[in-house]
């Protein structure tokens, strides 16, 4: 399974085990199980610090394989065959149970090791999800570090008769105890905070002892990270507060135009941010929602940012890169169907929906995008759009009219999504040429109209445009002198990446600026 290059690079990070390891492959009669016994045959012969043998435990989900430490508790298991997106989540499983060592911090590493109780999680992921190999790797990671934790990832297109049961729509999610724990993107910190109560408490501490910052950057995503960075460079000190960092990218799965880089995908590119932002000293505060702006009393003083967690920050300069979140329709049934059928991810969600009937909202780039990848999935898409003619780039109408499990359907205004027995069964829209009202049966509907900003919590203390965008000039200056905003979240136009990281560059220069014109004792 796995071609010479593969194993060349598998061989050298297998180099790394410290500790004996066992795999332990439970088969049956398929050809998956087949597959899956050729790829940890070709595993066991890269290091003799491997071992493979078959396992007769009748209990056990198959095909699926563990991978355990020799004469310990301490193991995983993966239910199905982890490439695509998993494969570095095999990778790493096998680097820990073998005793190489995380790369998370001692605190987070000594309150795992901390947490009391019995912890029996299943995540059933899909190999085409950017978002799952965090959790699968976080919750992997836990029970390599407490031997009261126990982690099987779960391929959901493998085991369907298992998604159907449970009813399970969306990836990753998440059981604790054989009870739904969480769904979606959650990285380590986020699943021990959920699991140590006391984990807000703490952090409000940490926060209310920081001094305070030259710059304070609100927001991880492209502009905040290169905000941060640039002023690092200054040698001014620097610190980002983030709910999550990354934030959209994260949840992308292509990037094709970053320029000098050809290809990457959201998590890398989260990584990379992450580490450059590392590399020059700047605090991070991860899980950190801001609540508040309070401005300061004169240019120089600082302003206050008010956390969920009741602690504050104070800094002599903000950048705000809040960044945005997918736009709702706001139609009845999709906040009700949320997860149960309506989703926001086709990358992540259009395995569960093999062979099965969707709509794509949206005819942008992304909607049509959507409806092309998921035409190699699902039964059949019926993509709707709002005005009169797609909006995507003519290549992509082009492929998309190609497809003879497409229907496209424009002048549509989607009223309801509905459903039966707690998941979607169709949706009705308006024909806006002929007022006709319009049911389409089908089993799940993908929402691809656009971003809102993350500025709701700034209304009032700062000019929003009526778009609610942070309203700022060619320096990214706001309506409060020294606090600058970039990305998203901001009036500049086109939301990209590249854009977002030069307007979170130029945010930084000009708080430097200020920074250097404005004194505290002026």
């Amino acid at each position: 399974m796995l071609d010479a290059k593969l194993k060349d690079q598998l061989k050298g990070y297998l180099d790394n085990v410290k500790q004996p390891i066992e795999l332990a492959a439970a088969l049956d009669d398929s050809a998956k199980a087949s597959e899956l016994y050729e790829l940890l045959q070709e595993i066991d012969a890269l290091s003799d610090m491997i071992t493979l043998r078959e396992d007769g435990d009748s209990d056990v989900r198959r095909p699926s394989f563990a991978i355990n430490r020799v004469g310990t508790d301490i193991g995983v298991r993966f239910a199905g065959i982890p490439m695509g997106h998993e494969f570095t989540s095999l990778v790493l499983a096998l680097l820990q149970v073998g005793g190489h060592p995380s790369k998370a911090t001692p605190e987070l590493i000594q309150q795992v090791q901390e947490l009391d109780g019995n912890f029996e999680f299943e995540t059933y992921f899909s190999l085409s999800c950017q978002n799952c190999p965090d959790v699968v790797q976080a919750l992997n990671l836990m029970s390599v570090l407490n031997p009261s934790v126990k982690h099987t990832a779960i391929d959901g297109a493998l085991f369907q008769a298992e998604v159907e049961e449970r009813e399970i729509m969306a990836v990753p999610s998440v059981y604790l105890n054989g009870k739904l724990f969480g769904q979606g993107r959650m990285k380590l910190e986020e699943i021990v905070a959920k699991l140590d109560t006391n984990t807000d408490a703490r952090e409000a501490d940490k926060i209310r002892q920081k001094g305070i910052f030259e710059v304070l950057v609100i927001g991880g995503g492209p502009a905040g990270s290169a905000a941060a960075v640039y002023a690092a460079r200054k040698g001014i000190t620097t610190g980002i507060a983030a709910e999550r960092f990354g934030g959209q990218v994260a949840d992308t799965m292509g990037i094709e135009n970053l320029i000098s880089v050809p290809y990457t995908e959201g998590p890398k590119l989260v990584a990379a941010m992450e580490q450059n932002v590392i590399e020059y000293g700047v605090e991070i505060m991860n899980m950190q929602r801001a609540e508040k702006l309070i401005p300061a009393t004169k240019p120089g003083m600082p302003h206050e940012i008010r956390m969920a967690n009741g602690a504050s920050l104070k800094a002599r300069t903000l950048v705000l890169s809040t960044g945005a979140r997918w736009r709702q329709l706001g139609v009845p049934g999709e906040d009700k169907y949320r997860n149960k059928g309506v989703a926001y991810c086709p990358h992540c969600d259009g395995p569960l929906f093999k062979g099965k009937r969707v709509a794509v909202i949206g005819g942008g780039n992304s909607g049509v995008e959507a409806a092309i990848d998921l035409a190699g999935i699902v039964g059949h898409v019926t993509l709707l759009e709002f005005g009169a003619e797609l909006r995507a780039d003519e290549v992509l109408q082009r492929k998309l009219r190609s497809l003879k499990n497409v229907d496209v359907a424009v002048s549509a205004q989607t009223t309801e999504v509905t459903g039966a027995n707690g998941k979607v069964n169709g949706l009705d829209y308006t024909d806006r040429n002929s007022g006709k009202n319009v049911h389409v049966e089908l089993e799940g509907v993908f929402i691809q109209i656009g971003l809102l900003p993350n500025t709701e919590w700034l209304k009032g203390d700062i000019e929003l445009s009526k778009h609610g965008e942070v309203v700022i000039n060619e320096r990214n200056e706001t309506s409060i002198p020294g606090v600058f905003a970039a990305g998203d979240a901001t009036t500049v136009p086109y939301k990209q990446i590249v854009i977002s990281m030069g307007e979170g560059s130029k945010a930084a220069l000009s708080a430097f600026d200020f920074l250097i014109r404005n004194s505290a004792d002026e």
